[in-house]
């Protein structure tokens, strides 16, 4: 992943801007975890905290790094990785999913389920299973759009085409951290 910004909300979790938080204590000589390791566990506190709104029906969105993380009022989350347009369901009408992520000390493995894209303004999603293809009603379309072109302005091409390191399957594809 690229370096986080100064006044970029601080990937260990806190809700506070790095340079109130992490980049201080970096800067003491108080490192407590390294940039990949806060990553990992701030990806795994978003999947929960989206799931718990997807439980309370609320819609919220968020973005971490080349991931949104998304609830709507109907209880369901998804994960999506915007480099290959990935997504793998986190909730589904308020009930929690099992997480398919596997981590190492170097990547973050996730088995996506599903391709999504978003056309004429309707969340579609491609299963990787059996490539049965489904629309998806009211899902914040506008949010996701406006958030994956946060996230291409955020990354040069070059930092996103390092995003994977590709494994045999397109279902296993590994994220890398660096």
């Amino acid at each position: 992943m690229g370096r986080i910004g100064r006044n970029e909300q601080c990937l260990c979790g806190s809700g506070k801007k790095f340079k109130h938080c992490c980049l201080l204590k970096q800067q003491a000589g108080h490192v407590l975890r390294s940039q990949e390791q806060a990553f990992k566990v701030s990806l795994i506190h978003e999947i929960e905290l989206i799931q718990q709104a997807a439980k309370d029906g609320l819609q919220k969105i968020k973005e971490l790094g080349v991931f949104i993380l998304f609830s709507t009022v109907a209880g369901d989350a998804w994960l999506l990785e915007i480099t290959d347009s990935d997504g793998v369901q986190l909730a589904r009408a308020g009930v929690a999913l099992e997480v398919p992520i596997d981590q190492s000390p170097e990547t973050i493995e996730i088995n996506w389920t599903h391709i999504f894209a978003v056309r004429n303004r309707e969340f579609e999603i491609t299963a990787y299973l059996d490539r049965s293809v489904q629309v998806l009603a009211e899902y914040p379309t506008q949010e996701i759009n406006a958030a994956i072109k946060r996230i291409k302005k955020k990354f040069s091409p070059e930092q996103l085409s390092q995003i994977h390191v590709r494994a045999e399957t397109k279902q296993d594809v590994t994220l890398s951290s660096t």
